[in-house]
């Protein structure tokens, strides 16, 4: 079964810095595309970043602050967030599809097009 787990959470002040990561297993990693999103509370879920096929496609917005890697003898997918502002207070989830070559890496930025999810990790940013 596919399975994501993401971890990394938690309170920071405005300012600070928190790194999540994203444990996946159940599938052939390098055959997935696999992204980071967010919901706050009465949002849309949001595409943050995601990796695909080697590449790493960030939403605009996110572009500067987040960073995108990954450990993929670990099966790993982490996202680096500096200068945390109180508007990035969200749950954060990972999400994956199996790469489809037709689509280009920023398709999966989109959450309607990710078939998997894990469980989200609230990140609390304060003033």
């Amino acid at each position: 079964d596919v399975q994501l787990q993401a971890c990394g959470g938690g309170l920071v002040q405005a300012g600070g810095s928190l790194r999540l990561a994203c444990a996946a297993s159940g599938f052939a990693f390098d055959d997935y595309a696999i992204g980071w999103f967010r919901q706050a509370p009465g949002k849309e879920r949001e595409g943050i970043s995601c990796t695909s096929d080697g590449g790493r496609y960030y939403a605009d917005s996110k572009m500067g602050r987040f960073i995108i890697s990954s450990d993929n003898a670990k099966n790993t997918v982490y996202l680096q967030m500096n200068g945390l502002e109180v508007e990035d207070t969200a749950v954060y989830y990972c999400a994956a599809a199996r790469r489809d070559p037709y689509y280009s890496g920023s398709w999966y930025l989109k959450p309607n097009n990710m078939a998997y999810w894990g469980k989200g990790t609230q990140v609390t940013v304060s003033s």
